[in-house]
Parts: structure tokens; sequence; C-alpha cells
């Protein structure tokens, strides 16, 4: 009969966090280093403790680092605009004052305008790389298509094919005249 773990959350050291969210313990590291990762808890052994939130954010930053193409600065200014974003939401719920409220919408408002401007400016390079390539593309299918529109004896390669009669030089006569036959 399987044993119950205790009700507390499933907290994992840093080879197992790393293994879940496919990244090795030095990167784990590194980014907890990078202020990207903090750590749910330590043992009594000081040993790092991850949380399932902190698996689901290094997931997270693997996914824009590796698929999106984010560099750790872009990242880490994402994940401290989503941290702030979840200050102002405990804060606006925490105040009546209409004011306040106001000025929280708004930063909010700040930050996910430099969000998107963040995202359109990665999508500009990214499409920039695009539309580079497409020109490329583009000339070698010209080439691909010039190539295969010409006679089939120019784009051919040579045979090689006895000629119809063998010149061979001529020796000179200095040469054949003592020659024994």
């Amino acid at each position: 009969m399987e044993q119950q773990r205790n009700a507390g959350p499933r907290l994992l050291r840093i080879q197992e966090a790393a293994a879940e969210s496919g990244l090795t313990p030095r990167s784990v590291r590194y980014y907890e280093e990078q202020g990207l990762l903090r750590p749910a808890a330590r043992s009594q052994g000081d040993y790092r403790l991850y949380d399932d939130t902190d698996v689901e954010r290094l997931r997270f930053i693997r996914g824009l680092r590796d698929d999106a193409g984010f560099s750790l600065a872009e990242i880490a200014q994402l994940l401290e605009d989503e941290a702030a974003r979840e200050r102002g939401h405990e804060a606006y719920h925490a105040t009546t004052d209409p004011a306040a409220r106001l000025q929280i919408l708004r930063d909010r408002a700040a930050r996910y305008q430099h969000q998107v401007e963040m995202l359109r400016t990665k999508i500009d390079r990214l499409q920039a790389m695009v539309d580079d390539v497409d020109v490329r593309l583009d000339r070698t299918n010209a080439k691909i298509e010039a190539l295969a529109t010409e006679p089939a004896e120019a784009t051919e390669p040579a045979e090689a094919t006895e000629p119809a009669e063998a010149t061979e030089p001529a020796e000179p006569a200095a040469a054949t005249e003592g020659a024994v036959r």
C-alpha cells in the first residue's frame, strides 16, 4: 500500500526541478544568481527546494530563451513586469481609494505597453530576418527557373566521345628516321 506524503506542497531538489523543466542544475543556479528565480525553500541541509510554481517559471524562462530568442535581460524585464502586475493587482483590491486605484491601473497599463513594445521589437527583428531569407529564396528560385528553362543541350554536361579523326601531332622527322619499325 502506498504511503501518503504530507499534505504540504511538493518540493523538489535542484536536480529534480531542472529535469522537470528541461534545464541543467547549473542553469537553474545561474537563473537564481541573475535574480530570475528564488527557490521556494531551503532544506535543513541548505539544499535549494523548488515548488511547482518555480518549475513552471523555469519552463517559462526556457521557452522565452529557446523558443522566442529572448535574452536573459529581456526575460528579467518581462518577469519583473509580471511581478509588478501581480503586486498591483493585490494593491488594487486592498484599497477603495479611487485615486490610488487609478494610479495602479495607469502603472499596469504602462507595464503592458512596455511589454507590447518589447514584443513588437522582437517581432520586427524576426520579420526582418524572414524578409532577408525570402529575398535569398527568390533569387535562388529565379536561378532554378532560368536553368530549368534553358535548352537541354545547354544544361547537359558534354559527353566524352572519341573525335571522328584522331589528330595526333606529327612526330619530327629526325625522331622517326632512325626508328625501327
